[in-house]
């Protein structure tokens, strides 16, 4: 993982806004109507990314991924890569805290999520070789003349496939988690050994607690923590630094009042072997907790890339703010262990966009203007 003595380098969490063609195909394939190895789908695949590639080194961001475009989900694309899971629609559980808070509200916000999320009824095992070699291909293709410093792809954790695709197999949590873990190790050795970094997208960390219901405090810790061990276990041949991990309360702009503390949970996140963390920290919920890190010293090989865009509001960030939320990161654990990123991603379901795609990049590039500013204070 790329990390600079000379500027603040600046990435984003994963997804962003797939052509409106491609996001019908997409819904196509989610729906089983068409297959994703069909000829049609995966040139529009690879022409997006190729776009939003391009898109990302015109906006100035020196990390860089795919933006997702094969996955109309982030976590619920692992179902076309591996067998075990039905043809019986579940859904994640909609009795959060949050929900009961306000029902009215909330059911508004959440009424356009449409995805299918089986459940577990076999034994979990890998077939998606050719996908994901098909995502290797199209972003190293897509790279070629690209003015950037380093490409990430991203993959679903299995703490947060678990949230998504419940389990009717294995006979507890652990069970199931650890199988999933198997099963993705091989998307996770394949993405680093075409030489991108890995990023394990893991909101279980951290949304689950208020998402799945009113789970103590020490119940929950103890679940994250055997999520971490399935993490570790499933990157054991990759090294640290090759990986980021990514954890947030919910994309979705809510009361998030009964959103863990990431003091509650930090020490158990950190235990996990990727050596990037990036996390919500530009959000009104959660901007304060750049104060959790001034009097914690950050483990050695760690770095942070704490969100400096909101990724649920159409406001574009003033770079001058940005730079702000980058130097109290900076100050606190030093300029060298601080990349700029965005709270999550701004398309995390392509068919379910908070943001106008245009003001997307309007913010990227604030960023980048926002990380220029202060780099010129802090070398």
């Amino acid at each position: 993982m790329r990390r600079s003595t000379e500027r603040i380098l600046t990435t984003h969490t994963g997804s962003l806004p797939r052509p409106a063609k491609l996001t019908a195909l997409l819904e196509q394939v989610d729906r089983g109507q068409l297959e994703a190895d069909d000829a049609g789908f995966r040139e529009q695949v690879a022409s997006a990314v190729a776009e939003l590639v391009g898109a990302q080194a015109r906006a100035g961001i020196a990390i860089v991924n795919d933006g997702e475009a094969g996955k109309l989900g982030y976590a619920t694309y692992v179902k076309e890569r591996l067998e075990g899971f039905g043809d019986e629609q579940v859904g994640i559980r909609s009795d959060s805290p949050d929900m009961r808070d306000f029902p009215d509200y909330m059911s508004r916000a959440f009424s356009a999520v449409s995805l299918r999320m089986p459940a577990c009824e076999g034994p979990v095992s890998w077939r998606g070789e050719e996908a994901v070699r098909a995502d290797v291909e199209n972003l190293r293709a897509a790279l070629d003349g690209a003015e950037v410093e380093e490409a990430f792809l991203s993959a679903a954790s299995p703490g947060v496939i678990a949230v998504f695709l419940a389990n009717r197999h294995y006979g507890d949590h652990e069970s199931y988690l650890f199988a999933l873990a198997d099963a993705m190790k091989h998307e996770y050795d394949e993405i680093h050994a075409a030489g991108f970094v890995l990023q394990l997208d893991c909101p279980d960390l951290a949304m689950a607690r208020h998402m799945l219901g009113d789970e103590s405090l020490d119940d929950f810790r103890a679940t994250i923590s055997s999520n971490v061990e399935a993490i570790n276990h499933a990157t054991r041949d990759i090294p640290p630094e090759a990986m980021r991990l990514h954890l947030c309360w919910g994309n979705y702009e809510g009361p998030h009042r009964h959103d863990v503390p990431l003091a509650d949970i930090l020490d158990i996140v950190l235990r996990a072997r990727p050596a990037g963390l990036s996390f919500e920290a530009a959000n009104p919920r959660h901007e304060h907790e750049w104060e959790v890190f001034s009097d914690r010293e950050l483990p050695d090989g760690k770095v942070l890339i704490p969100g400096v865009l909101d990724s649920t509001t159409n406001y574009v960030e003033h770079p001058r703010l940005v730079a702000q939320r980058i130097l109290r990161y900076a100050e606190a654990v030093g300029r060298e262990n601080v990349i700029a990123g965005s709270d999550c991603g701004f398309a995390t379901f392509a068919n379910l966009l908070h943001i106008d795609p245009a003001i997307t990049w309007a913010k990227l590039e604030a960023m980048s203007e926002g990380a220029r500013l202060a780099s010129d204070e802090l070398w």
